[in-house]
């Protein structure tokens, strides 16, 4: 017998016993499927035995660990409903993106991908989850999994376990599928209840439901300019050969990363340079509002934009929306008593339209400097008058809110969304999300510019992702023009500078299975020399080196 504590209370259970048998016993205690469990300290699957005494708690889809379990755990039932419907044991699902609450499939095989073929799909996965499948997980040697994943045709997850150095690897079950996933998985295929399977854009729509809503599907608006923009991206990666993490890292083994690098940077080079085309050619454009999540790279896209813009005869006039902080006690306060710095409110916005007004009249105007020590905005005789190729280049969260901006005449402001949407994949049914490469460009530029802790911003994460999931996401189709500002090779880059900082946080620390997380993420890369970049490069705002003042 194994006594297991829950919510401090012994109970005897018989060894062998699994943790979704002890979590059914729970499961009527919480308004969400409980998805995992926190054992000794350590996450286990609930297919997992019990082996000894120990701890319990429950992880469920409101949690983040659960909820990524279930969207993970649902992907692998999509690509085995594809490969059932299609007939074709080969048939390539690939997991590109994520488009507002869905993800964005394509299907490579001889197969016709309809809205007939979306219903077949859904009908299969319905079917799949009323069999209550089990998934099941084992370790096999490296070289068989290599063998097993050649088998199936999955030629991307034998790149990838080519620079594995573990000689192990743990492959999970469905059916006739066996595959390989980042991150825990369910037992079965029951616990995914609810989805949605549409034909979108020669491809797949998955939705799947939010965190904060994790029994109900919500359908998000359509995000056509998002869209195009991540396919962008992907098309560019899949032309010069790098779709995958084990792409990446045949490049950079074979000597060929320096001229990739240059191409990356020459392709974002064009891309801004054909932003600022656009701006000159709208002759009424005084304000360039550019706004974006964090470790978007703003501060670098918006000094080479200004670059740019010189070469049409324009006078570009960098201004941040963070000197127009309200000082600091009148900052509004989040639930927990923290300011809350990424709210409108905490924006003197009255006073930024104002000055704004008077500048677009030609007037001249005593520019105000906001100092993040004293908590105060200052007057430091910073004086601004526009000329008639003056243009004011402005940077902050609230750049596309019209709120921000609601005295300027529309025709005045060119609007510029940009965000670090990464559409590098670890394998096609592994991809990376794009808040993982911008946690990580945070986590080492705070270190290094503010001797702040990996430990510190992971902490700060939750709060700073759900500002922008309020503040910018909202608004970013009602850009002008989006910018991607990922860089294909950056991961293997940031890597060497995030690693010691991650290392760093304890076991008994909150943080540290995130930190573990992104460990193992990191692993999969071969490192890159970050003296390949160039000085303007956007990866330079975060590894240091820049020729701009970031």
């Amino acid at each position: 017998m194994s006594i297991i504590t829950i919510n401090g209370i012994q109970k005897e259970y018989n060894k062998g016993v699994t943790y979704e048998e002890i979590a059914k016993e729970y499961q009527n205690q919480y308004n969400s499927r409980i998805a995992a469990v926190m054992f000794n300290g350590k996450i286990r699957e609930l297919m997992k035995t019990v082996k000894k005494d120990g701890e319990l708690s429950f992880i469920t889809f409101s949690d983040t660990i659960g909820y990524k379990t279930m969207r993970r755990t649902a992907i692998m039932l999509l690509i085995k409903a594809v490969r059932d419907v299609g007939g074709d044991k080969q048939l390539k699902t690939r997991v590109e993106f994520t488009i507002g609450n869905g993800y964005y499939c394509t299907i490579k095989g001889d197969i016709k991908v309809d809205d007939e073929f979306a219903a077949k799909v859904s009908d299969r996965i319905k079917f799949l989850i009323s069999e209550k499948m089990p998934i099941t997980k084992r370790v096999y040697p490296l070289d068989d999994a290599i063998e097993i994943f050649k088998k199936q045709g999955m030629d991307d997850k034998v790149a990838l376990l080519k620079y594995r150095r573990s000689s192990e690897i743990n492959i999970y079950k469905l059916g006739d599928l066996y595959d390989y996933f980042y991150g825990y998985m369910l037992p079965n295929t029951s616990y995914i209840e609810n989805f949605q399977v549409e034909c979108y854009h020669g491809g797949l729509l998955f939705t799947l439901p939010t965190k904060q809503e994790p029994e109900k599907v919500v359908v998000s608006e359509p995000r056509e300019k998002l869209f195009n923009t991540m396919m962008l991206s992907s098309d560019w990666g899949a032309m010069q050969g790098i779709a995958n993490v084990g792409d990446l890292n045949n490049m950079i083994c074979e000597g060929r990363i320096n001229e990739m690098i240059l191409v990356q940077e020459a392709l974002q080079e064009s891309r801004i340079a054909d932003i600022a085309r656009k701006i000159f050619k709208r002759i009424d454009v005084k304000f360039v509002m550019i706004a974006g999540p964090s470790s978007s790279g703003k501060t670098s896209f918006a000094n080479r934009l200004s670059i740019q813009l010189r070469t049409y005869g324009l006078t570009p006039h960098p201004i941040s929306l963070d000197n127009y902080f309200v000082d600091r006690e009148k900052t509004p306060l989040n639930e927990d008593g923290s300011y809350n710095f990424e709210c409108l409110e905490a924006l003197d916005v009255e006073r930024f339209n104002q000055d704004m007004t008077r500048l677009l009249k030609g007037e001249r105007v005593e520019m105000p400097e906001f100092n993040f020590v004293t908590g105060k905005r200052e007057m430091n005789g910073d004086f601004l008058q526009l000329g008639k190729n003056d243009v004011l280049v402005i940077e902050g969260i609230h750049g596309l809110n019209e709120k921000m901006s609601y005295a300027l005449p529309s025709e005045s402001k060119f609007k510029i969304y940009i965000s670090a949407l990464t559409t590098l994949s670890i394998d096609n049914h592994n991809r990376i999300p794009t808040t993982d490469g911008r946690l990580l460009r945070r986590i080492v530029r705070d270190a290094r510019t503010r001797g702040a802790s990996a430990k510190k911003t992971i902490s700060m994460w939750g709060s700073v992702r759900a500002g922008e999931e309020e503040n910018i996401f909202p608004f970013q189709e009602e850009a002008d023009e989006m910018f991607n500002s990922a860089q294909i090779y950056e991961l293997a880059v940031i890597k060497q500078y995030a690693e010691p900082l991650l290392f760093n946080i304890g076991k008994d620390e909150p943080e540290y299975y995130e930190a573990k997380r992104l460990l193992k993420f990191l692993d999969y890369f071969v490192s890159v020399d970050s003296s390949f970049l160039p000085r303007n490069s956007i990866c330079r705002e975060f590894v240091g080196g820049s020729c701009f003042k970031v």
